[in-house]
């Protein structure tokens, strides 16, 4: 099993912008924010949700509508199509997570078996769809998709949308809509 800081040792090996890079950052991000909030209480708790909630929802779907059309090329089909599969059904579950009270023992149920399903997926595509991504694509194509990806990201949906989860033709198609909604809502609760 990997860490945090073992994931920011292997990002700081690849040049500045590479798409895997910017992922394997991410993922360490997203580990962090599990830790903050199983040990978080109260509004804390919320917000610290709130923030791996939005990190999940705009990473998966930019690693759908970037990196994983090119994995499919550089990994295979069959593994694309797993982790887009796994994306779906964790996409899924972080929906109920987001309708529950954390503050509940069963929140904290649902977040620690959520957290091993999406601590299992990014260990998958850090040794199963990245080291081809890295060796096949060259490094001036990884930084473009870096710039690509992040570029989705800031345009992303930043709540779960199981319809169009593990699809990158959904995403495509419904994702510039469900972004707008999402933002609104996130700007009214940030006022309200």
């Amino acid at each position: 099993m990997s860490s945090a800081q073992t994931e920011r040792a292997e990002a700081a090996k690849l040049p500045e912008g590479d798409v895997v890079g910017i992922l394997l950052e991410q993922h360490a991000r997203i580990r962090d924010l599990f830790s903050d909030v199983k040990s978080a209480e109260g509004e804390h708790k919320q917000q610290a949700f709130d923030e791996l909630r939005a990190l999940l929802a705009v990473h998966e779907t930019a690693e759908e509508m970037i990196l994983r059309p090119v994995a499919k090329d550089t990994a295979g089909e069959t593994e694309a199509d797993a982790r887009n599969k796994e994306e779906a059904d964790a996409n899924k579950i972080l929906a109920e997570l987001e309708k529950m009270d954390p503050s509940t023992a069963q929140f904290d149920t649902k977040l620690a078996n959520f957290e091993r399903a999406v601590i299992d997926h990014a260990e998958h595509e850090e040794r199963e769809e990245f080291p081809f991504v890295v060796r096949e694509c060259p490094q001036d194509k990884r930084r473009s998709m870096g710039t690509r990806l992040q570029t989705v990201e800031e345009i992303a949906p930043t709540h779960p949308h199981p319809g169009a989860a593990g699809s990158p033709m959904a995403q495509w198609t419904v994702g510039p809509f469900a972004s707008i909604a999402d933002r609104t809502r996130d700007a009214l609760k940030r006022t309200g």
